[in-house]
């Protein structure tokens, strides 16, 4: 995956796959979206200054802001990844945890003791100390393209922090990243509906089905949160 800007919107349209009918034109309305949101300053619970200066950092180069949409920063998704921390999901108690652990296939899925939580924790202190001895800083404190550099050195499966792999760490941060940027604004990222305010996704509309078939005609409503919050 690249991490350049120019990149993102062939991302988001091989995410949407067949749907991509969303990505039409008359949906350029995210930034007042993102005005219209609560933009109360927030106070990590799960991780520490130093961790959140790094989870800022590097979800806004995993997901940059340019002209096609908001960034990472913006929609709130380092916000949604600390609440993850707090859930069953950051504890790992909705996975099997038990040994032996070891590698395997891609197919069987998650092979590591460390629940999410834990996987941040060590995953971020290795990213640190990778760049302070690459770069002489920590991750967070580096110009931009050196965030990317490193962030693309992890994904390429080279490095290895002490107890996982840098590209296990990485994969688990976009992962989140890109959850936190989509998912339903109730569960904390997305702010303001921003992520499908870009998209021209309409949310939790009881039906739009007459629109699927309809190549480049854009929604006329706009999107809707499960708890009723609207763009």
């Amino acid at each position: 995956m690249s991490l350049q800007p120019p990149s993102r919107r062939t991302f988001v349209k091989g995410l949407l796959g067949t749907t991509s009918f969303w990505l039409v034109g008359g949906h350029q309305h995210w930034a007042h979206a993102l005005a219209a949101g609560t933009q109360a300053p927030y106070t990590p619970q799960y991780f520490t200054d130093a961790e959140w200066a790094f989870l800022e950092a590097a979800c806004e180069r995993i997901f940059p802001q340019d002209e096609h949409g908001p960034g990472a920063h913006a929609l709130g998704v380092p916000e949604f990844i600390d609440r993850q921390m707090d859930t069953p999901y950051g504890r790992g108690e909705l996975w099997y945890m038990s040994g032996p652990f070891q590698e395997g296939p891609a197919n069987l899925g998650y092979q590591l003791s460390l629940p999410p939580r834990d996987l941040y924790r060590q995953g971020i202190a290795g990213a640190n100390a990778y760049a302070r001895q690459q770069r002489g800083h920590d991750f967070a404190d580096l110009e931009s393209q050196a965030q990317v550099e490193l962030l693309t050195a992890f994904e390429g499966g080279a490095v290895h922090f002490n107890q996982l792999s840098a590209r296990t760490f990485f994969e688990q941060l976009r992962k989140n990243t890109m959850e936190g940027a989509f998912s339903d604004p109730i569960h904390g990222g997305n702010r303001g509906l921003g992520g499908w305010t870009m998209l021209g996704f309409p949310g939790a509309r009881a039906d739009f089905m007459d629109w699927v078939n309809q190549d480049g005609a854009a929604y006329p409503f706009g999107a809707v949160s499960i708890s009723g919050e609207t763009a």
